[in-house]
């Protein structure tokens, strides 16, 4: 994945189970901007969900997001969104399928376009079942952004013709603005033993009259029923905030504090970038997380990067650290971290004369290239040596760093930043350069995006 684009790599994983063992299909994107997709499809297997994984097969790169379908004849079909460059007539040319010879590892016989979409467009993300005699197939619809939906539609054959639901989406916000989850869609159902249905579903929580979504796309949960041969989400098409599900839940767990120790090996929370040779990056040693130094904060290559993923609209988070820098160009520290084009970093680095100093450094959405935003905040001069403990506090979409010298108390450096930056919708999208949400009143306070690069649409979010 060295060199692969912010939000390329592995796209929506689709796991079944088959013949005794675990298939799981996935696309690796290379590339996602401009009229051109290198979006490679893969599977691999394990005879358990732990493993061990079979070496990955080449399937095609005609698609993303790929599942496959296990027939009741031992036939699989692999069912996959075309890509379209030349755009006769859309870009998201619809689904295809064609069947999957597991043996030889590879596709075989014809294959067929069965579904176009909906006036809605972009259709994506299938998932094909069979039930009481029909074929059913699951897409996502109207992009990533607030157009979002899940689309159903059903047929006698594998082949088609497929026909839409009644209500062609039967999950969406696209049409509620005020819903408290938007940007709901790409969907997977699932039937539990005791007969109820559920679909999971993507979405977003938006935090600001800007409707940006800090925690990214997060994973819902929809009660279903079925009614006439076709699935209904209860309250739907509206996804809910709240579902009675089965089991008991321990809220306390997630609002814990997460003390994290470097002992024997990293936490699972922990998650880094392109780079699977991971002692290139860090290591652990005597009880502590040891970075080594590689290429800028900015890079799509190797940065020695160790991150956790937000999960909460609020949050603190601080650690200690030992470095002594040399020069300007030796840095380490605290990221609150989306992507290169959009991150606050507060460093440990040195001066043109090698004196240690504390500096913060910020970019947002400035492509082509990921400028950092100057002047920076003031810097702070800190003693040649000790350590130092570096925080910083989330309230919604407002950032403080803050640090302290060993033996002190916590205390604030530099201004309060604007952490709704930190989102998909402020991700600085390689094919639209600096994008902004921007509100109007219209009555129902929806947003408007500009390009100021480009001047155009976000296609991605269809506004």
């Amino acid at each position: 994945m060295r060199g692969e684009p912010d939000s390329c790599g592995v796209w929506a994983p689709a796991l079944t189970y088959s013949d005794n063992k675990f298939w799981l299909v996935y696309t690796d994107v290379k590339r996602k901007d401009g009229s051109f997709k290198d979006t490679h499809n893969y599977i691999v297997t394990a005879p358990k969900i732990e493993g061990p994984w079979s070496d990955p097969v080449h399937v095609n790169s005609s698609g993303f997001d790929p599942s496959l379908f296990h027939d009741e004849d031992g036939k699989k079909y692999f069912v996959n969104m075309l890509w379209d460059h030349r755009r006769r007539p859309r870009m998201f040319a619809g689904i295809r399928v064609q069947e999957y010879d597991a043996e030889a590892g590879k596709l075989v016989g014809p294959r067929k376009t069965v579904f176009h979409g909906s006036k809605l467009d972009l259709v994506e993300g299938p998932h094909m079942y069979k039930r009481g005699g029909y074929y059913y197939l699951l897409t996502a619809e109207g992009g990533t952004g607030y157009d979002h939906a899940v689309t159903l539609c059903r047929s006698k054959s594998v082949w088609g013709p497929f026909e839409e639901h009644p209500d062609t989406h039967i999950i969406t916000s696209k049409d509620h603005p005020h819903n408290a989850l938007q940007r709901a869609g790409h969907g997977d159902f699932v039937e539990t033993p005791d007969g109820k249905t559920y679909i999971v579903h993507l979405t977003g929580r938006p935090i600001t009259q800007r409707r940006r979504c800090v925690l990214g796309r997060e994973t819902a949960l929809q009660e279903a029923y079925w009614k006439d041969d076709w699935l209904y989400v209860k309250n739907g098409p509206v996804p809910s905030l709240s579902v009675e599900v089965p089991g008991t839940r321990d809220d306390s767990k997630y609002w814990a504090e997460q003390r994290y120790t470097f002992d024997k090996e990293l936490h699972k929370d922990f998650q880094w970038l392109r780079t699977p040779e991971t002692d290139r990056i860090f290591n652990l040693q005597g009880g502590q997380l040891v970075l080594t130094g590689r290429e800028s904060i900015g890079s799509w290559y190797e940065q020695a990067l160790v991150a956790r993923r937000q999960t909460h609209f609020s949050y603190d988070a601080e650690t200690v650290i030992d470095f002594s820098p040399e020069d300007e160009r030796q840095f380490a520290g605290l990221t609150a971290y989306y992507c290169r084009y959009n991150f606050f970093y507060i460093t440990v680095t040195a001066d043109a004369d090698g004196k240690r100093e504390l500096l913060i450094q910020s970019s947002q959405a400035s492509f082509p290239h990921a400028n950092l935003h100057t002047p920076f905040a003031e810097n702070v001069q800190i003693p040649d040596t000790g350590k130092v403990k570096l925080a910083l506090s989330i309230r919604n979409a407002k950032l403080q760093f803050k640090y302290a010298l060993e033996g002190e108390q916590l205390k604030h450096i530099g201004p309060v930043f604007d952490a709704s930056i930190l989102s998909d919708e402020c991700g600085g999208h390689p094919e639209h350069g600096s994008c902004e949400y921007r509100p109007f009143l219209d009555g129902i306070g929806l947003p408007t995006l500009t390009c100021y690069s480009h001047g155009c649409i976000c296609w991605c979010c269809r506004i």
